[in-house]
């Protein structure tokens, strides 16, 4: 199926389930070849179904990063887009920044942050060469409100999407980011007790419904797509009204 992505090649990290399989699938959908880069080796299957290619990647890890992007280029001839979607959330220790076990809280933020930037330093050379992409980071609505060391990640993604918009924007790349509010998915289900997730919904929400990985889709796709050509920097809530900014 032809699409805005056609002969374009795509990277997105922790697409084995959830919300980065919906990217992967979508991206697939509207003619992208699509990179699966996770270290949850379910992300095989999910390329099989899109005709694409599974690449076990450790964000954390420079060589392992450095060797998804170079199988990326290698297979389908360049790079074109990057959704850094892994992350440590469904297995998250919920602690307290003054308590939280030290090396676990730098293997968290070596993933959860650092892995953005590690994915865009190892693609922005194959990006340049093909004249130019696009990246999207996973943030959250967590990065406006008290959420531990998750949402300290999270602000991080934000700055780091800003700091990359403009490193990146002479050589015709685009970074911006999502912040998703509650989503529907095995790993929130396992975070996030089933009465406080009803309490979010309640007492936050604009929308009284948590969302689905699908809702996500949209966004993503248009800020990847040329239909975005002059946006960069941005930070977009897809929250159903949970966090107002002004």
């Amino acid at each position: 199926m032809s699409g805005r992505f056609e002969n374009k090649v795509a990277i997105v990290t922790g697409a084995a389930q959830g919300i980065g399989e919906a990217y992967a699938r979508a991206l697939a959908a509207e003619g992208a070849s699509v990179v699966v880069a996770d270290v949850d080796e379910r992300g095989q299957a999910v390329a099989d179904d899109v005709k694409g290619l599974y690449v076990r990647t450790d964000v954390s890890d420079p060589a392992s990063v450095e060797a998804m992007a170079t199988a990326a280029a290698e297979r389908f001839g360049g790079i074109d887009h990057l959704v850094n979607n892994a992350a440590i959330f469904g297995t998250m220790k919920l602690d307290f920044l003054f308590t939280v076990d030290w090396d676990y809280y730098k293997r968290f933020m070596a993933v959860n942050m650092d892995g953005a930037l590690l994915c865009a330093r190892a693609v922005h050379p194959h990006m340049q060469a093909r004249g130019g992409g696009s990246i999207v980071n996973q943030s959250s609505t967590a990065a406006w409100q008290y959420s531990g060391f998750y949402g300290l990640a999270k602000v991080g993604v934000n700055g780091l999407t800003q700091q990359l918009a403009h490193e990146l924007g002479s050589l015709g790349i685009r970074v911006n980011a999502i912040a998703p509010g509650p989503i529907d998915t095995e790993a929130n289900r396992t975070v996030v007790p089933g009465n406080m997730s009803q309490k979010i919904v309640r007492d936050r929400m604009a929308l009284k419904r948590m969302g689905t990985p699908q809702d996500l889709v949209g966004m993503c796709l248009f800020l990847l797509s040329d239909d975005a050509a002059w946006v960069t920097g941005q930070i977009v809530n897809v929250d159903g009204g949970e966090v107002f900014r002004a």
